[in-house]
């Protein structure tokens, strides 16, 4: 048992002493941005106008633009003013973690109100016709969670599947969730079933953040393990499973169920790219894009908005390049 403990003092020693860019080698670094590159959360899509779009975490739905994907701009907000009932989840109107995607000839804007360590929370969800930032009309609630539920409504994720609209979502408690959605208004089937998709083995089950996408003939369940929101000290990192049926269940490529605590390392932090999470993907030109956010080790934690392009090994899982 003592030989067993020194060898694992003097290989963390040893690991100690590697410089950072051997511990990063099994990851890539994000493309290379300039402007506004401060983001949390962030959702991301080409628009019809051909700018591109990132919405996030902080303002009221913080907006950024781009023309080439590269240099991004401050672009205010989705809203001008909280809609009214978001006070009834926090003092502050503050929203969290939105969901951009395109429907019917209209943007959707799905996005979370909540108050820090509390499931009594709600999700929410705005359209345009534009997706540009101050032309959003706010649709009202789509799914709520109190503290009696074993839930928490907020990180939505929306994808359409085989004819039906659904929606994970979820953070800590119990850990990912899914309900159906109606595809005309947006919001949960009355009395829908909460489908659970992806837990923890023990408490406080740190697993939130789930993004949806299919590729060949699976569903692939993205979402961040750790903690979040500490800068530096942020443990942030994405995990994925998959499934042939959009309600699960979802396993690794070495076939643990997420619900029993598996999901393939996708990417986690590396050099001065700490706590890489809150992701998305979204699709440009033919390429996957995984959007995520970090936070500088070169520049106090700041949080900013992270890009890889997102490849597919031959036997159909994700890798960042």
């Amino acid at each position: 048992m003592i030989r067993t403990r020194l060898a694992a003092v003097l290989a963390a020693a040893f690991l100690a002493l590697l410089p950072t860019t051997a511990r990063a080698a099994d990851y890539p670094d994000p493309l290379p941005l300039t402007g506004q590159e401060i983001i949390h959360d962030p959702t991301v899509t080409h628009l019809k106008n051909g700018q591109y779009v990132a919405y996030s975490t902080g303002g009221i739905i913080g907006a950024r633009l781009s023309t080439d994907m590269k240099h991004w701009d401050d672009a205010g907000n989705a809203f001008a003013t909280p809609p009214s009932w978001w006070y009834e989840y926090n003092s502050t109107g503050d929203p969290w973690a939105p969901d951009l995607s395109f429907r019917d000839g209209r943007y959707w804007l799905y996005y979370a109100v909540s108050s820090w360590g509390t499931n009594h929370s709600a999700i929410g969800v705005a359209t345009s016709k534009s997706g540009m930032p101050g032309t959003w009309t706010d649709q009202g609630k789509v799914f709520t969670s109190d503290t009696t539920d074993t839930w928490n409504a907020i990180d939505p994720g929306v994808i359409k599947a085989d004819g039906r609209l659904w929606m994970a979502f979820g953070s800590y408690w119990t850990g990912i969730r899914m309900v159906e959605l109606n595809p005309k208004t947006g919001k949960a089937v009355p009395g829908a079933t909460v489908r659970h998709l992806a837990t923890r083995p023990d408490a406080p089950y740190a697993v939130e953040g789930p993004y949806i996408v299919k590729h060949g003939h699976h569903y692939y369940l993205f979402a961040s393990y750790d903690g979040c929101c500490a800068g530096v000290n942020s443990t942030y990192k994405i995990r994925v499973g998959r499934s042939t049926s959009i309600t699960g269940p979802y396993v690794d490529s070495a076939g643990t169920p997420m619900l029993e605590g598996g999901g393939d390392l996708l990417l986690a932090g590396h050099g001065k790219y700490f706590g890489t999470g809150g992701q998305s993907v979204f699709r440009d030109k033919g390429q996957d894009w995984l959007a995520y956010h970090y936070y500088d080790g070169d520049d106090n934690g700041t949080p900013k908005l992270g890009l890889n392009k997102l490849s597919w090994s031959h036997d159909g899982w994700p890798t960042v390049k």
